[in-house]
């Protein structure tokens, strides 16, 4: 009851027409009763809240701004401390000495990375792009590096999540495949969002012929190696062909006999299809003879390149990037990678003239008396599908497929055809692994985060395997796994181990689609089908080298051939400089 009449006394010694509220004055007590000084301007929101106080100190040890509560401050809080209890006896002088070490350990150790922490130690960062994340390594005194919102109690405004060390990326400008002519006149432009919604049902396929052999592939890479037992991968010299489609004698004869509209290796068919995966640069020659087109590569085109964490976030750098690790930039890691592919396809085969499988025909490209390595166990198969969307305009395809080896099928006994494929580990520390596992000790442990990780780093690579494999009709993909000696030399190899995957299976687990690959090769068909059909051009598809985009342009028809023509006469030269040189 004394309360209740205090505060009448105070409000009936409020001058009449100062407003509302004990006068101002410096002292914190008006007739001996507390009062938290007051600003006229301040907004009235919540006239107390006892919670907030409380949560802020946990979070930070101060009041902190929180945009939910921008209108609703709570009056007086900046004198709170007003109100505070005095304290019981004076602290200031006593200290805990304390002789044993904290026992208690991080669970991951004094190197830690928290990449889910707080803003700050026991405080959250608001972000509008995302929390306020950091990550904090090198123990108790490490540096601090920002990770997901810039900086902490503040948010990334434009949306975007900038990596923990996006500040010091170097611009990847990466060069065309192709140097594009003053004289070529551009038709289409095509960015892979429009590429990824078209579709295209196609039928399995027929085999119009078969040529070269294949041996019995070796059951015995199957089984894990014993650790510190690993084969070393050997090279091999065997005659293995990539012939482009143009010079390709059994398609000159398919054109000539009009089995198809479209014809391709499965080379440059599967670039073509897997196109909207694709990061690096590369280019097709298209050549169209009457009412035929013909799916061609350049010379040294880097469709024959096996490509290495090509998807991966952060893709190994090139030395115009600011790279000094000569063996691990994408050129070099290229030529390492289709070296292993190489010898391992030639390796994992059991050489037998006795035990091989022979295809009806003998192989095309090879001619005993110019080669001097043996053939390599290859079958190339003709193959023919339909591509027509109505009985009026039938429009059909021809591609030439390859497969490695054979093996018998453990339950049937019957032979099942197989593509050989390996995949290679350079060095899992190095920049642009791209976050992948050491396989020396997870690859049996962990196999699946293992091909997990291998799909996302090398997602165009492995569609292009599997797309080949499906157009094989193959019944087993195998992929082996070789790595690195030595993580600083290139030059060795050891094989950790193989896996064999049903093709389709493992395009399902990659999400690829192939109606979608399809309609790809027939949209591009059909724009350099266009006019009459007496008429014939030379067209080249390109991938920009920096965006996600596919030029197609229409050349004079002997662009390529002059280049052609200007490198043999340079060979010409050097050879007869070295025969001088000689005597």
């Amino acid at each position: 009851m004394a309360d209740s009449l205090d505060y009448v006394q105070i409000c009936e010694s409020c001058p009449p027409g100062d407003g509302w509220g004990p006068s101002v004055t410096t002292d914190t007590t008006l007739n001996g009763v507390p009062y938290a000084p007051f600003s006229k301007g301040d907004k009235l929101g919540r006239m107390a809240d006892w919670t907030a106080e409380g949560k802020d100190r946990e979070r930070g040890g101060r009041m902190q701004y929180s945009r939910n509560y921008r209108d609703q401050q709570v009056y007086g809080a900046s004198h709170a401390v007003t109100f505070n209890a005095p304290p019981a006896e004076d602290e200031s002088t006593f200290s805990l000495v304390s002789n044993t070490r904290d026992s208690a350990k991080s669970r991951y150790g004094r190197g830690a990375v928290f990449t889910r922490g707080r803003g700050q130690r026991g405080g959250r960062g608001d972000s509008r792009g995302g929390r306020g994340q950091f990550q904090q390594s090198g123990g108790r005194g490490g540096r601090q590096t920002y990770d997901r919102g810039g900086r902490p109690n503040a948010g990334a405004r434009g949306g975007r999540r900038f990596g923990w060390k996006d500040y010091d990326k170097p611009a990847r400008n990466r060069d065309a495949s192709i140097n594009i002519k003053a004289d070529w006149q551009l038709l289409e432009e095509i960015d892979f969002n429009r590429l990824a919604k078209l579709n295209l049902d196609a039928d399995e396929g027929e085999d119009l012929d078969d040529y070269g052999f294949l041996y019995y592939y070796d059951r015995s890479y199957d089984k894990q190696p014993v650790k510190g037992a690993e084969r070393k991968l050997t090279a091999i010299d065997r005659a293995a062909y990539n012939v482009t489609t143009s010079s390709d004698p059994v398609i000159q004869e398919l054109a000539d006999r009009d089995e198809a509209t479209i014809f391709a290796t499965d080379s440059i068919l599967s670039m073509l299809m897997c196109a909207p995966r694709s990061v690096y640069p590369w280019d097709i020659v298209i050549v169209r003879q009457g009412n035929k087109i013909f799916l061609d590569k350049r010379d040294n085109a880097t469709l024959d390149m096996v490509t290495v964490n090509e998807n991966a976030a952060d893709a190994p750098l090139d030395a115009a990037d600011g790279s000094k690790d000569v063996v691990n930039q994408p050129a070099a890691l290229a030529e390492e990678a289709t070296y292993i592919n190489h010898n391992f396809a030639n390796q994992v085969v059991n050489e037998s003239d006795s035990a091989k499988v022979d295809m009806s025909q003998a192989n095309p490209f090879y001619n005993a008396s110019e080669d001097t390595d043996p053939p390599a166990s290859k079958a190339y198969k003709y193959r023919k599908f339909d591509l027509s969307t109505n009985e009026e305009e039938p429009v059909y395809l021809v591609v030439r497929t390859e497969v490695d080896a054979v093996q018998k099928n453990a339950i049937s006994g019957e032979d099942q055809t197989m593509t050989i494929k390996a995949l290679n580990e350079f060095d899992s520390k190095a920049q642009g692994s791209g976050g992948a596992l050491d396989w020396r000790s997870k690859l049996v442990t962990q196999r699946g985060a293992v091909v997990a990780t291998e799909m996302k780093n090398n997602s165009c690579k492995l569609a292009r395997w599997t797309v080949q494999s499906i157009l094989s009709k193959s019944d087993v993909m195998k992929l082996g796994f070789v790595s690195r000696v030595n993580p600083r030399s290139n030059d060795k190899h050891v094989v950790l181990g193989v896996v064999g995957w049903k093709p389709r299976d493992f395009a399902n687990q990659m999400n690829l689609s192939l109606s979608n690959g399809w309609g790809i090769v027939r949209t591009i068909a059909d724009m350099c089908l266009k006019g009459e059909e007496s008429e014939d051009g030379k067209f080249v598809l390109v991938k920009d080298p920096n965006k996600s985009i596919l030029r197609l342009y229409e050349v004079p028809s002997s662009s390529f051939d002059e280049e052609d023509d200007h490198e043999d006469d340079h060979e010409v030269e050097v050879e007869g400089e070295g025969e001088g040189a000689d005597e």
